[in-house]
C-alpha cells in the first residue's frame, strides 16, 4: 500500500467517524426539549464527550421552577447510584497500590462484617459484592427510613438480613454492598471515603464543585431543587434526602460539565490530559460483564437493548448492535444516567430534577441514535406507550384495594394498646404513637399516618410538609398479637422477595415514683416457692429461684411487662387487704401473695 493512498484512507476515516459524532445541535435541541416536555421534567442538564473532547453541554428548563432560574452545563445534581463507579474505582487503585484481590473476603479487610449466616460468610467475595451476586435482596428500607450517620453501626445491620437466594445463583441489586466496599478502602487508607474520593477523583479530574454531602451541596449557589411528579399530574418540590452513613452506594452531587472528565478517563484508559487517574487495567476489566441481569434477552420494554449484564459498578449490554456501559441513579427529587460507548468513544451524561424519571434513559437513547448515526426511535411514542398502562395500574390498584378490603370491621384492640416502640435489628426502631385520637408511625425521617382497614391491618400515609398525603407507603402495617391476646409486633411487606419482616414490639415506659416501687418491694410465695421484687438502678427487679433476674418495665398504671420475654407480663393487684402480683405467662396465669 503506497504511502499516498494510506494516507488518504486516513483521512477518509477521520472524516467519516467526524460525521458521525458532528452534531445537529438545533435538531437535537428540539428532540430534547420535547422529551422534556412528554416526561413533564422540572429541568434536566446534558452533556456529550466523544474522545477527549466535551462536544455538547447545556441545560434545559428550570433549576428552582418557583424562583425561574435555569439549568445549565454547571448545575450541580444529586447523582445517586451513578456514584456506585467511584467507590469500586477506588477498590481498583486499591488492588494496583495495596495488594486487594477482588477475589479476597471482604472479611479479612473488615472483621466485623458478619452476613446472615455460615455460608454467606464464609464464600462472598468482594467481586460477589462489587456484581450483585451474594444472594441478598435489596434491604434498601433499612437504610432509607433508618438512616444513621455511623457506616460501620449500618453495616453492622447485614447480620440481620436475610438472603433469598444461593450466592451467585441471581443477579439482585444490594446499596449495603457498596457500603461495605467504601469500608474497605478507609481500611486500606486510613482516611475517609470521603477524603478517598476528593483526592483520587474530584482533584485530578479538576471536579471543583463537585460534593459529597447536601450540607455541602447547599454550600454552593448553581444547585437544583428536587421534584416529583405526583401520578403523571403535577410536580411538587421535595426535601433533599442526605443518604448519610450509605454515601459510598450514592452521595455525589456533581453537574454534567464535570461528569463529562469522569467520562473521558473511561474513554481514555484511564487518562485525563496524559494524567493515568485509574489504573489501565482496572478500566479495561470494569466494564466487562460479570453478571448476567435477568436472562439477558431483549423484551419488550427494552426491545434494542441485548444480553444485559453486570460488571464493575456499571452495566453492560448491546445497544443497537453497540457495546454500551452505563448506571442510572435516583434518590428523591433527582434521576441520572451516565453511559459510555467504549469502541466508539462516546459518553453521555444526563441529570435531571425528576424522582424515578424515564427522561435520563430517554435523552441518552436520543443522543446515542443521532451521534452513532443509528435507525432513529421515536422515544417519544415510546415513552408515550410506556406510561399508559403505568396510569391504569395507579387507577386498577385503587380499585382493586377498595374491593379487597373487609367492610364492617374495627380493630381488636384500643388505638393505645398499638402504640409502642417496634424494632427488627436489620432495621431499626420506629415508634408508634396516639395524636389526635388517630395512630401514627414515627420513622428516623418520616411521619406516617395510619388509617383503618379491616381487623388489625392499617395503611399507611406519609406526612408532607402539614398534609397526609394520598400515596400510600408501599406497605400495610398488619399488627401481630402474642398469647395473651397482646399487640406483640406489627409486619411489613418491605422486602418484596422475602416474606414480610416482623418488627417485634416494646411497650411504651410510663413514669412510676420511686415511692410507689417501693410498695412492690418484698417477698412473694408462689406454690412454696418464694419470689422477691427488688429496686436495682431504679428498676424493679423480678427474682426466681433458678432463674436470671427479670427486669419490669412499667407500661401501665401497676402492670408492667417483662423484658426480654414475650407474652409475659406483672400486674400488681390488692385483694383483701394484701398485695399481689399476677403473673402472666402463655402457659397459664399464676398469682404469688405478698409476705
Amino acid at each position: 500500500m503506497s504511502r499516498k493512498y494510506f494516507s488518504l484512507l486516513f483521512l477518509f476515516i477521520s472524516i467519516s467517524i467526524f460525521s458521525q459524532t458532528k452534531l445537529n445541535e438545533k435538531n437535537l435541541d428540539k428532540q430534547l426539549l420535547k422529551l422534556q416536555e412528554t416526561t413533564q421534567t422540572v429541568g434536566f442538564s446534558v452533556a456529550i464527550v466523544k474522545d477527549n473532547q466535551v462536544i455538547y453541554s447545556k441545560g434545559f428548563g428550570y433549576r428552582d421552577a418557583e424562583q425561574k432560574l435555569k439549568a445549565n452545563e454547571n448545575t450541580l445534581y444529586p447523582i445517586g447510584s451513578t456514584s456506585k463507579a467511584f467507590t469500586t474505582a477506588l477498590l481498583g487503585i486499591m488492588e494496583e497500590e495495596k495488594g486487594l484481590k477482588f477475589t479476597d473476603s471482604p472479611i479479612k479487610y473488615l472483621p466485623e462484617l458478619k452476613f446472615y449466616n455460615d455460608e454467606l460468610n464464609n464464600k462472598i467475595t468482594i467481586l460477589d459484592m462489587i456484581s450483585h451476586r451474594t444472594g441478598l435482596p435489596r434491604h434498601d428500607f433499612s437504610w432509607y427510613l433508618f438512616p444513621i450517620e455511623n457506616k460501620d453501626s449500618l453495616l453492622s445491620r447485614v447480620k440481620y438480613h436475610e438472603p433469598f437466594t444461593g450466592i451467585r445463583e441471581k443477579w439482585h441489586y444490594n446499596n449495603f454492598m457498596y457500603l461495605a466496599q467504601g469500608l474497605i478502602t478507609e481500611k486500606l487508607t486510613g482516611k475517609s471515603w470521603e477524603d478517598n474520593i476528593r483526592e483520587r477523583f474530584f482533584k485530578p479530574l479538576n471536579m471543583s464543585t463537585s460534593n459529597l454531602s447536601i450540607e455541602e451541596l447547599k454550600k454552593q449557589s448553581n444547585i437544583s431543587k428536587g421534584y416529583s411528579l405526583e401520578n403523571f399530574e403535577t410536580n411538587e418540590a421535595i426535601p433533599y434526602y442526605d443518604i448519610a452513613a450509605i454515601s459510598p452506594a450514592g452521595s455525589i452531587n456533581s453537574s454534567v460539565k464535570e461528569m463529562a472528565n469522569w467520562l473521558k478517563i473511561w474513554l481514555n484508559e484511564g487518562k485525563l490530559n496524559e494524567v493515568q487517574v485509574l489504573p489501565k487495567r482496572y478500566v479495561e476489566k470494569a466494564i466487562n460483564p460479570l453478571m448476567l441481569v435477568g436472562n439477558g434477552i431483549a423484551d419488550k420494554q427494552f426491545p434494542n437493548q441485548h444480553l444485559n449484564s453486570y460488571g464493575y459498578a456499571w452495566f453492560v449490554s448491546s445497544y443497537k448492535g453497540h457495546y454500551r456501559v452505563e448506571h442510572g441513579g435516583n434518590i428523591d427529587g433527582f434521576s441520572a444516567n451516565v453511559s459510555f460507548f467504549p469502541t466508539d468513544k462516546i459518553g453521555i451524561v444526563v441529570l435531571t430534577n425528576q424522582d424515578g424519571s424515564a427522561l435520563p434513559t430517554l435523552v441518552r437513547n436520543a443522543i446515542s441514535d443521532e451521534v452513532l448515526n443509528l435507525e432513529k426511535t421515536d422515544w417519544v411514542a415510546y415513552y408515550d406507550k410506556l406510561i399508559a398502562p403505568l396510569k391504569k395500574q395507579i387507577k386498577d390498584k385503587k380499585e382493586k384495594e377498595a374491593e379487597s378490603k373487609v367492610n364492617h370491621t374495627t380493630p381488636t384492640h384500643n388505638i393505645t394498646e398499638y402504640t409502642g416502640k417496634y424494632n427488627h435489628k436489620g432495621y431499626g426502631t420506629f415508634q408508634i404513637e396516639v395524636k389526635n385520637d388517630s395512630l401514627w408511625a414515627n420513622f428516623t425521617r418520616e411521619k406516617v399516618y395510619l388509617k383503618h382497614t379491616h381487623y388489625d391491618v392499617f395503611k399507611g400515609f406519609a406526612l408532607k410538609g402539614n398534609k397526609v398525603s394520598s400515596d400510600e407507603v408501599g406497605s400495610n402495617f398488619n399488627f401481630q398479637t402474642n398469647d395473651l391476646g397482646d399487640i406483640e409486633s406489627v409486619k411489613l411487606n418491605i422486602e418484596t422477595t422475602l416474606d414480610p419482616i416482623i418488627f417485634k414490639r416494646s411497650p411504651l415506659e410510663v413514669a412510676v415514683s420511686t415511692e410507689k416501687l417501693n410498695k412492690y418491694v418484698g417477698s412473694y410465695l408462689l406454690s412454696g416457692v418464694e419470689l422477691k421484687i427488688s429496686i436495682k438502678n431504679d428498676n424493679l427487679k423480678l427474682f426466681v429461684p433458678g432463674q436470671p433476674e427479670y427486669t419490669l418495665i412499667p407500661i401501665k398504671e401497676n402492670e408492667f411487662s417483662i423484658k426480654g420475654l414475650s407474652g409475659y407480663k406483672a400486674v400488681f393487684e390488692e385483694k383483701d387487704n394484701k398485695l399481689n402480683v399476677v403473673l402472666h405467662q402463655p402457659n397459664g396465669v399464676f398469682t404469688a401473695v405478698k409476705q
